[in-house]
C-alpha cells in the first residue's frame, strides 16, 4: 500500500471546484496547502466564495480556453471537472481534449489525479467491475455524452502522460457522497416528494458508495501511486450497497417509505472489484449507515423520526 503524499505546504491545483466532490475536499486540504481552483466560474458569486478562503482561482474554460496565464508549478493535481452539457463536440473538447491540454501545461508535477467514473463499464448485471473489464457507454440513458467522453479522456490522459513522462493516477470513481450531499441524498427529496425512484428490474441495484471523508483520505495515497504509465484503479467504498438498501435504510430513519419504478433505462448494477484498490491504497472506514446517517444530520435533521 502507497504511504500518503504530503499535502501540507504544498501547491495544489483543484478543477471542478464548485462541485459536490471537490467541496470537502477544498476545506480539508484547503487550511495547509496553497491551494488554487480552476472552473468556468459563470457565476461570481462561487468563485468569490473560494476567494474568501483563500483559494487562488482561474477562470478558464477548458474546452477552448487559454492556459498561459495559468501556473505551470503546481506540485499536484487534482482534476476533478466534468462537464456534461450533451453536446457531443463541447463535451469532448472539454473532458478529453481539456484534460490532455491541462496534463500538458502541468507537467512537472510529482502527481496528477485524473477522475473519471465507473461509467466507463459497459453493464455487466452484478458481476463486479474489475479494471479490464469491458467499456460501454453506460449512462446514455441519462447523460448522452457522459461514458463515451470519460473513456476519451483517460485514453487521452495515458497518452499525454506516457507522451511527457508525467506521474500520473486515473480513478474510476463510483458514488460519492457526504455532509454535503450526493445520490442518496436526492433519494431522500424523492422520498419526500412521493417521486418514485427508477431501478433496473435486474435487482439488486450495487454500487460502492464512498464518503467524503474517506476519499479526502484517500487521494493522497492516490497522488502516491501516479506514475507515467497513468495505473487506473477503481475508486469506491470498500462496501458494496444497493440502491434498495441504502433507500430502506433512509426509510428507518424517516419514517418515509420509497417509491420504486422498474425500468431498462435505469442505470443498473455498478458493483466495483476494490481488490486493486485496496492493495494500492487500503480499505475505505466510514461504514456506509453512519455515512447516510450523518448525511441527513447535517442536510435535513428535520427528517429524522
Amino acid at each position: 500500500m502507497f504511504d500518503p503524499v504530503k499535502v501540507e505546504g504544498q501547491k495544489i491545483l483543484i478543477t471542478g471546484p464548485t462541485g459536490q466532490v471537490a467541496a470537502p475536499i477544498i476545506d480539508a486540504y484547503g487550511p495547509h496547502c496553497e491551494l488554487h481552483a480552476l472552473a468556468r466560474f459563470s457565476n461570481a458569486d462561487d468563485e468569490q466564495a473560494l476567494q474568501a478562503k483563500g483559494v487562488h482561482t482561474h477562470k478558464i474554460d477548458l474546452a477552448n480556453g487559454d492556459l498561459a496565464a495559468l501556473p505551470d508549478d503546481f506540485d499536484y493535481v487534482i482534476h476533478l471537472a466534468v462537464v456534461k452539457s450533451g453536446d457531443f463536440q463541447y463535451d469532448l473538447k472539454a473532458n478529453a481534449e481539456g484534460s490532455g491540454r491541462l496534463l500538458k501545461h502541468c507537467r512537472n508535477v510529482k502527481g496528477f489525479l485524473h477522475c473519471s467514473s465507473t461509467a466507463v463499464y459497459e453493464y455487466a448485471g452484478h458481476e463486479p467491475r474489475k479494471e479490464d473489464s469491458p467499456l460501454g457507454d453506460n449512462h446514455r440513458s441519462m447523460f448522452p455524452t457522459y461514458s463515451i467522453a470519460k473513456i476519451a479522456a483517460e485514453s487521452v490522459v495515458r497518452f499525454v502522460a506516457s507522451e511527457y513522462s508525467v506521474p500520473t493516477i486515473i480513478a474510476r470513481l463510483s458514488v460519492p457522497y457526504g455532509d454535503n450531499g450526493g445520490w442518496p441524498f436526492y433519494h431522500l427529496l424523492m422520498m419526500q416528494n412521493g417521486v418514485p425512484i427508477d431501478l433496473h428490474p435486474e435487482q439488486p441495484n450495487v454500487y460502492n458508495p464512498i464518503h467524503a471523508d474517506d476519499y479526502i483520505e484517500k487521494i493522497p495515497r492516490l497522488l502516491a501511486a501516479a506514475n507515467p504509465d497513468a495505473p487506473t484503479l477503481n475508486f469506491g467504498g470498500s462496501q458494496p450497497v444497493s440502491v434498495e438498501d441504502w433507500c430502506a435504510y433512509i426509510g428507518e430513519l424517516t419514517g418515509l417509505q420509497p417509491q420504486f419504478k422498474m425500468t431498462d433505462s435505469a442505470f443498473g448494477s455498478l458493483q466495483i472489484d476494490p481488490t486493486a484498490m485496496h492493495e494500492a491504497i487500503g480499505e475505505t472506514q466510514v461504514d456506509w449507515r453512519d455515512g447516510i446517517h450523518r448525511m441527513l444530520k447535517a442536510l435535513a435533521p428535520d427528517s429524522l423520526s
